[in-house]
């Protein structure tokens, strides 16, 4: 299935995009791509409903905002330095024998086309383009062989760096990660029955209309699988978790000279067979 939410912020219903093209409000489904969703098997009582309920359900009208494809999760697990020539253009002298592994605050989350907000002050905002895992079911050490049941499905991460918030203040990767805006997702969650081989997938994002990474999720050091069961060895992942997987080379801080965001800034970006994301780069403003 192709699960996405659409709808003003933080008022977005859930949706369904059928394969001929059609996009269905579910909203008379009941509820949310959430944890409970989630984990009382959602995705398989959806698609009985919609065996039901499809030709009756409204279709989206165009015009609509994406929102985030999934409602705010418990957290959300980054990987860093998870390609190789990203993690040596960021200054690394060896490659990660363990996953780096760091947190994005939840608050972050946005649609995939909405705004980036550059934040107060800053002048080194930086783009990632990552696939996202979304978590299915309680996992908690989890073996590697049986990792992939426990995902629900993949989609698109826009992980917004602030590259003096991360290095420079103090060393803690989580302060340039934050920022609101900073986590577009979406604009589908593709269930992983329809994503056949997510360690095998084009990824790409464009500045300006300039395409600057480049590349495919088998060049990631830690696998999906892998990082599903190893996470799961230090921490419980709940059900609607997203686990961001890195990103390749191509980002701000390994050009030489550096290239940061600014007002008016175009990213576009895409993963084979999941959608693209487009924001446009804006100034902060006191509200």
């Amino acid at each position: 299935m192709k699960l996405f939410r659409f709808g003003a912020y933080e008022q977005e219903k859930p949706g369904v995009a059928l394969t001929n093209g059609e996009l269905l409000d579910v909203s008379a489904f009941g509820e949310d791509y959430n944890e409970k969703f989630f984990a009382t098997d959602g995705l398989n009582r959806l698609a009985d409903w919609l065996t039901i309920n499809s030709a009756s359900a409204p279709r989206v009208e165009p015009g609509f905002r994406f929102g985030s494809c999934i409602a705010r999760p418990s957290k959300i697990i980054c990987i860093g330095m998870n390609y190789a020539k990203h993690a040596y253009e960021s200054g690394a002298t060896e490659l990660p024998k363990e996953p780096i592994v760091f947190f994005k605050a939840t608050s972050a989350l946005v649609g995939p086309n909405d705004p980036v907000i550059i934040p107060r002050g800053s002048e080194k905002t930086d783009w990632e383009v990552e696939l996202a895992v979304i978590i299915g079911k309680k996992a908690s050490y989890v073996d590697e062989a049986d990792a992939l049941s426990y995902v629900a499905g993949y989609a698109i991460h826009n992980d917004y760096s602030e590259r003096a918030y991360q290095l420079e203040r103090g060393g803690q990767w989580v302060k340039g990660k934050s920022n609101d805006t900073f986590a577009p997702i979406g604009p589908y969650l593709i269930t992983k029955e329809d994503v056949p081989n997510a360690n095998n997938l084009d990824l790409w994002l464009s500045l300006n209309g300039r395409k600057i990474q480049d590349s495919n999720t088998s060049d990631m050091i830690f696998q999906v699988g892998f990082l599903v069961s190893y996470l799961s060895q230090f921490m419980t992942l709940l059900p609607g978790d997203v686990i961001s997987t890195g990103t390749p080379a191509g980002v701000g801080l390994g050009m030489k000279p550096q290239v940061y965001l600014k007002p008016g800034d175009i990213v576009e970006l895409g993963i084979e067979g999941l959608g693209v994301q487009k924001q446009e780069a804006v100034a902060w403003k006191a509200i």
